[in-house]
């Protein structure tokens, strides 16, 4: 999320694992060019802050590539994935593009509304679900569909939205792809063309 927290963490250190990870990826890149590592850098040490980057983890990322502190902020801000104030435990990134739109995005957003009582840029009183409204996730064929962390849940509707989240809040880890059991991108009913192997073909 665009907005940076008022409330910021003192300080922030990379783990002792996450430090070893992060020595790994600047380890990739040629000398000189180690301000390269600044994405991969950044996501780590959002996944290790409860998926949000206070100010104390961007400045030490900066401080570890020998970047100025303004650079790796710019990076930070520019783009979407990093969120600069906290956020549910599920991130729902709910795709309003043309084709999910078309296809119920409205559905999946009351489905969300009802079952969380949240609204865009808003997160949930037991700070479950935190609700954003995305561009094209490249997901379109199988539309509508929401990203929750880093998994894809596609050719949702209303009632199969609704049991999704009950899923995660309890506890449980729904399978993702299509709730409707399509494979990959064929249409809807399974596949019209090339159904028989080739030694039928003929």
């Amino acid at each position: 999320m665009s907005v940076i927290a008022v409330d910021q963490p003192e300080s922030f250190a990379f783990s002792s694992e996450n430090e070893e990870k992060a020595k790994a990826i600047i380890a990739k890149y040629p000398d000189g060019r180690q301000a390269s590592a600044v994405l991969p850098l950044l996501d780590l040490a959002q996944r290790q802050h409860d998926n949000w980057l206070p100010q104390a983890a961007i400045e030490h990322v900066a401080e570890m590539l020998k970047m100025p502190r303004i650079r790796v902020y710019e990076v930070a801000t520019f783009y979407t994935m990093f969120n600069l104030a906290p956020v549910g435990k599920y991130l729902l990134q709910l795709c309003g593009t043309t084709p999910c739109w078309l296809r119920g995005a409205d559905d999946l957003k009351a489905a969300i509304r009802e079952e969380c009582g949240i609204g865009v840029g808003e997160t949930s009183t037991d700070g479950m679900f935190t609700l954003m409204e995305v561009e094209c996730l490249g997901a379109c064929v199988n539309a509508p569909m929401i990203q929750i962390n880093d998994d894809f849940y596609e050719d949702l509707d209303k009632a199969s939205t609704i049991k999704l989240l009950k899923s995660l809040r309890n506890g449980e880890s729904p399978a993702h792809g299509s709730a409707v059991g399509r494979q990959s991108s064929e249409p809807e009913g399974g596949r019209t063309t090339l159904t028989q192997g080739t030694a039928d073909a003929g």
